[in-house]
This record gives structure tokens, C-alpha cells and sequence, in this order.
């Protein structure tokens, strides 16, 4: 188990590479307080086409792109762009992809929440997020996902991934935060996360759930080793499930303008 304080942040959202919200003023303040208090944090985020590449000095890194990643039957290549989160100068990785991310009229938001291919943009980031991690060599001891694009990384970590070093001992959070999926959720994703290499065992289990918003967050709080509500009024449903697993869960009351919370958290979950 990697004896470090590293911490890989994948976030759905963060300012000021999106139009500051709650989400994406989280993104960016969470790593900044971790970092004041000792950790070693990086940054994952999906590279949308609405985050202005020259504004925010984002530049690709040609060793780390060109994979390509298979999603039902089609290759799709990776591209890998980072930028430096000021005044902090963390590192901060772009997964980029034309086929998934770039902006497109028919978008709602930035995210694209209304894209029927949002189960394939979820894939893909998490599988783009966890090659990149292995390249870089870069051990992290907390993964903390945040928001539905994230949900499907804590799977990917503790099956697809589960027997790479680079995540060895790795404890994952994740935090539910508002937003929701507003398109159609491709009734395939079980058959497309079973080609990755999910359990069939596992996935059973939500089998007939609704495709919706609320299944990511199942998804990933099935594989998560803590969970954070920053939303005013938890999902009933969500928050049963969460306890039903006996997981340390933390509420927003709990967390909000207090970093220190978080840091005490990280500590339960490892350990």
C-alpha cells in the first residue's frame, strides 16, 4: 500500500475551466484546501468542448495521448491535454475525445447532460482518467469522484483495475452533488460495462433498476469506501443504499466551508 498523501481528484466540474457553479467552485476549492493541508493532489476532468483551450493554457501531452479505447465495437482515441490550476499551479489532466466531448448544438449545458451517448462518455473518462494515472506513475492513496460522469470510475477501479499497482491500496470517496443525467441512458450500458470486464454477479443487482440519474450514483457508491451528500435533500433511496453498504457517510452540513472535515475523512477511510 503506497505510504503517501496523494490524492486524485476526478471531477465532473471545475471552475474556472466551466462557468462557476456550486459543483465547479467545489472542484477547484477542495484540491486547493488538501493541498494547504499537506496532501498531493492531482486533477481529472472531461476537456468539454466549451473550456476555451488558450484563456486556460491548456496544451496536449503527446506521450500520454493516442491510446485508443474500444467502447461497443468502435475505437476511440484519447487525447490528453493539462493545464495548471493558479495560484495553486496543481496539475490539472483534460480527457479529450472529439467523438464524446466536443460541444455540440444540441447541448443543454456544458456537460452535455442531455446526450443519449452519456453512458460512453462516463466509460470513457474513467477508463481515459485510469490509463493516464498508470502512465504517469503516480500512485494516488484517496480517489475522490465527484458528480454522475465520475460514478463509473469507482467501478472501473475496483474491478477493471483492481489488480494494477499504480492503485494498490487505494481508497475511493465519492460525493453525490446536484446535477442529473436529462437524456436517455442506453439500455445497453450493463452489456457495455460487461465487455470491460464488470461482474455479472455484481451488476445483477441493478439489473431492472430506472435508467437514471440515481443509478450512476448506485454504481458508484456500490464500489466507494466513503460517501459525501453535498445536496440540500439527500435521495431517500440513495442515502438508505450508502448505509446499507456501512460506509462512513458525511452530509453537506457536515462538510461546507470546512476543509478540515474533509481531511478527517480522508483519514477514516484509510484506515
Amino acid at each position: 500500500m503506497p505510504d503517501n498523501k496523494r490524492i486524485l481528484f476526478v471531477s465532473q466540474e471545475i471552475a474556472p475551466y466551466l462557468s462557476k457553479s456550486e459543483i465547479s467552485n467545489l472542484g477547484r476549492e477542495l484540491p486547493q484546501a488538501m493541498q494547504e493541508a499537506g496532501y498531493e493532489p492531482r486533477i481529472f476532468m472531461p476537456k468539454y468542448g466549451t473550456v476555451n483551450e488558450r484563456r486556460n493554457q491548456l496544451h496536449e501531452v503527446i506521450r500520454l495521448s493516442g491510446m485508443n479505447i474500444p467502447i461497443a465495437d468502435a475505437d476511440h482515441p484519447l487525447i490528453l491535454k493539462v493545464a495548471s490550476m493558479q495560484p495553486s499551479r496543481i496539475q490539472v489532466y483534460f480527457i479529450d475525445n472529439d467523438d464524446y466531448f466536443q460541444k455540440s448544438d444540441t447541448d443543454a449545458d456544458a456537460v452535455g447532460s442531455n446526450r443519449d451517448d452519456n453512458d460512453e462518455r462516463a466509460i470513457f473518462f474513467a477508463r481515459g482518467t485510469m490509463e493516464t494515472v498508470k502512465k504517469l506513475r503516480w500512485e494516488p492513496r484517496i480517489v475522490h469522484c465527484t458528480g454522475w460522469m465520475t460514478a463509473l470510475s469507482p467501478m472501473y477501479l475496483r474491478q477493471m483495475y483492481a489488480d494494477d499497482p499504480s492503485f494498490d491500496g487505494a481508497r475511493i470517496v465519492y460525493s453525490v452533488v446536484p446535477g442529473e443525467i436529462t437524456g436517455n441512458i442506453d439500455p445497453k450500458i450493463f452489456e457495455k460495462l460487461l465487455a470491460d470486464g464488470a461482474s455479472e454477479e455484481d451488476l445483477k443487482a441493478f439489473a431492472n433498476a430506472p435508467l437514471d440519474t440515481a443509478l450512476f450514483h448506485k454504481l458508484a457508491i456500490r464500489y466507494a469506501d466513503g460517501v459525501i451528500f453535498r445536496v440540500d435533500e439527500p435521495d431517500p433511496e440513495l442515502l438508505e443504499f450508502a448505509r446499507s453498504r456501512n460506509l462512513p457517510i458525511l452530509m453537506k452540513d457536515d462538510v461546507e466551508g470546512k476543509p478540515e472535515a474533509y481531511d478527517a475523512f480522508y483519514k477514516q477511510v484509510m484506515g
